[in-house]
């Protein structure tokens, strides 16, 4: 049975139908700046029960996974929402909006629009008047007396992601002030304080429900990406009991052709935004050492976390095979300058964490074997991360290399990054990481 089209005008409404379950796509053809969408899953004041109820980039779902939020790229996000437990639960509407991180307006989008599509139809709706605003309400879902609908809202709403949050009774934290650039004389201090503050905050922030003189106040939700990831990475380093653990970490991305994909899709630069998070928590003076290869390889300048949005579109924007770092893989290459980097020119008994991905095309057994094996007595550990059902190689074979002082790697793929939750991403980030630690230690390759 083929499905009819609604458009709908603003104002209009359309209904869903008998369905369980449907996915809201919301996407643009055209963009000054990545656009970030969320669904503010609000009672009948228009307001969010708590910030739980908030779903956007970094908080995927609600704690019902009633309304889940997958991005497909920088200018297309899908939430799927579970009809049948909306209607039992206390939320009386989802309300879609989009919001602008960067610079221009919605007078300069194009093509905007959402989308839903059931068994009895499809609807569209498309905003074709610019808006001088930096945020949009795109539309509701509700339900009325004879069912769910989709109503086109189109409602613009000035100053970004911080006001529509808190317009709809989400509680969002003050970004810190960054008028005043620290003093030069002493970064490592005011980056240790600046750690050992936010450390605090999570830890009293994740003990407050459990201590009797604990505020009631209720927590902020902080909108900064790294902020946010950076909770979730002092969750896993604890449970992993690593979370006093400094070290120097770095990532190296593949930037062979079949990647190209992947950087059109910002998928590359995600993956680097949430390995910032790590540097940012764990490292020793919160910067983190980027590498890019191909063919070539290259090291880029190192990063904090202040400096995140669009790196990779400003460091390296995709692949390109001529006058980039060529098309193959050469591992063994940019192995070789990482060793060099960390074991002769900045020789330390602190520890090295290394983040490796590749999707695959991996042939240099012999080179790479080597590699691994002559830097098992030295202070780098190696965390390599499949992107995709690929060749990889000697990677998949790591428990197997003989001759190492220890185990200094570990290796896992995945079939899409962007599907793995961040919980389970720094989980495993962490899976061997501290027993290497605990066997450099007692090797006296690392620090005690």
């Amino acid at each position: 049975m083929s499905t009819s089209t609604i458009k709908l005008i603003t104002g209009a409404n359309a209904p869903l139908g008998d369905a369980t379950s449907v996915k809201v796509a919301i996407s643009c053809k055209h963009s000054p700046a990545e656009l970030d969408v969320s669904c503010f899953m609000v009672g009948s004041d228009g307001k969010v029960s708590s910030d739980d109820y908030f779903v956007f980039y970094n908080q995927p779902a609600d704690p019902g996974r009633i309304v889940q939020f997958t991005p497909q790229d920088k200018w297309n996000s899908e939430f799927i929402i579970n009809l049948t437990a909306l209607q039992s639960s206390k939320v009386q509407k989802c309300v879609f909006a989009i919001t602008l991180d960067g610079p221009g307006t919605f007078a300069d989008v194009k093509g905007c629009q959402i989308t839903t599509e059931t068994s009895l139809n499809k609807i569209v709706y498309e905003i074709t008047e610019g808006n001088a605003e930096t945020s949009l309400v795109l539309a509701e879902l509700y339900l009325h007396s004879s069912g769910f609908k989709l109503r086109a809202v189109g409602k613009g709403f000035h100053g970004g992601l911080k006001p529509l949050a808190e317009a709809h009774g989400v509680n969002v934290a003050e970004e810190a002030d960054t008028s005043s650039p620290p003093s030069p004389a002493a970064p490592t201090i005011q980056a240790d304080q600046a750690r050992s503050k936010a450390v605090s905050e999570i830890k009293a922030a994740r003990s407050g429900a459990a201590s009797s003189s604990a505020s009631t106040a209720p927590s902020k939700i902080n909108l900064n990406k790294i902020d946010l990831l950076k909770q979730k990475v002092a969750i896993s380093l604890r449970k992993k009991n690593i979370d006093q653990q400094k070290a120097r970490v770095a990532v190296i991305f593949d930037a062979s052709g079949s990647m190209y994909a992947l950087y059109e899709k910002g998928v590359v630069q995600r993956a680097f935004e949430r390995v910032l998070a790590v540097a940012a928590s764990m490292d020793d003076d919160g910067m983190m050492d980027v590498w890019f290869f191909a063919s070539k390889s290259q090291r880029m300048k190192s990063v904090n976390e202040n400096e995140y949005e669009n790196y990779v579109k400003n460091t390296y924007p995709a692949p390109r095979l001529f006058g980039g770092l060529g098309a193959g893989n050469n591992e063994p290459l940019v192995m070789a300058d990482i060793i060099k980097k960390y074991t002769q020119e900045e020789p330390s008994k602190m520890p090295t964490y290394i983040v490796f991905f590749s999707d695959g095309g991996i042939y240099e057994t012999k080179k790479i074997s080597k590699l691994l094996i002559d830097s098992s007595g030295q202070n780098i550990f190696w965390q390599f991360v499949g992107l995709g059902n690929a060749d990889f190689g000697v990677l998949r074979k790591l428990d197997d290399l003989r001759g190492r002082v220890l185990d200094n790697a570990d290796f896992f793929a995945l079939d899409d990054l962007d599907q793995v939750s961040d919980e389970d991403l720094y989980d495993r980030l962490f899976n061997e990481y501290p027993q290497w630690l605990k066997d450099a230690r007692a090797k006296g390759i690392i620090s005690p």
